[in-house]
């Protein structure tokens, strides 16, 4: 153990709290942040809960299909930049802002425990951010931007496994105040999208993919999420390339044995996008 490994029970920035439930959202296009639709509502409605059924958090930890990286790191600036990492949108698009705070301290102290307790190292990083995949969902749910946000990169190199792996390790942050989001799509094939489709229809091929995945979800079996690789041509067309699919693993890892899920939002944009999104912890 190093010299500066600390425990959770060790962390100054990061106080004691009921345990928070760990949300993956289905974020789909830039545009359903500015657009007045069912998933959107869903989305605000769910940031309504927090400082009523649940407790407001501490800091948010936001998983993004958007960060990839060599190795993982932590966003750990004070103000992160609003990243409009994408093309072809109207101006209101690029103008939306989402001035969160950052946290480095805590970053700091999760860096470390991390560290201890895996061996993923997480760097500190100064020069990311919040992108669309973060203050997207992050806006309609907390508005007010006043909660510290924090973003984990991902690193796309390393197999499945070590992400499942490596968010079992940030599942007691649950209990110090961190909401632990992951952001992406369980079905994600943009050059597949028929743009006029209806919100109830899609491609065999998503429907059963990410039936599939729910119903792992639904009994339990989230470890094998980590396998969905293995459902082969289904996988491939599911997730051409599978950034999008790793956040659920982020979130799925922090869940403790025995909590149950819910699902919302369970359709689908542009038939190949699955907008299906998930809760646990809420008992």
């Amino acid at each position: 153990m190093s010299s500066d490994a600390i425990s959770i029970s060790q962390f100054q920035s990061l106080r004691p709290s009921e345990r928070l439930p760990v949300v993956f959202l289905g974020h789909g296009s830039p545009m359903n942040v500015i657009t007045d639709n069912d998933w959107k509502r869903q989305w605000q409605a769910l940031g309504q809960e927090f400082g009523r059924r649940w407790s407001r958090p501490q800091l948010i930890l936001c998983i993004s299909a958007h960060w990839l990286t060599q190795g993982w790191a932590l966003t750990a600036m004070d103000q992160p930049r609003t990243i409009h990492d994408f093309g072809g949108f109207p101006q209101e698009l690029f103008e939306q802002q989402y001035p969160a705070p950052g946290a480095p301290q805590a970053v700091r102290e999760i860096s470390r425990y991390v560290r201890q307790r895996a061996s993923h190292p997480l760097d500190l990083d100064q020069q990311w951010g919040l992108d669309h995949g973060a203050w997207g969902v992050l806006k309609p749910m907390f508005p007010e931007a006043d909660i510290p946000v924090v973003q984990l990169s991902m690193d796309y190199s390393r197999p499945p496994a070590e992400h499942y792996a490596l968010a079992a390790q940030l599942r007691g942050l649950r209990e110090r105040g961190v909401l632990i989001v992951g952001s992406g799509n369980i079905v994600h094939n943009l050059r597949m999208m028929q743009r006029s489709a209806p919100n109830d229809q899609a491609y065999d091929w998503t429907i059963e993919f990410d039936e599939t995945v729910a119903g792992w979800m639904a009994e339990g079996d989230l470890g094998q999420l980590q396998h969905f690789l293995a459902l082969g041509s289904l996988a491939q067309m599911a997730q051409p390339t599978h950034e999008h699919f790793l956040p659920l693993l982020y979130t799925a890892g922090a869940v403790e044995a025995g909590e149950s899920c819910r699902f919302f939002n369970a359709n689908y944009q542009g038939a190949s996008i699955a907008m299906r999104s998930v809760i646990w912890g809420e008992a």
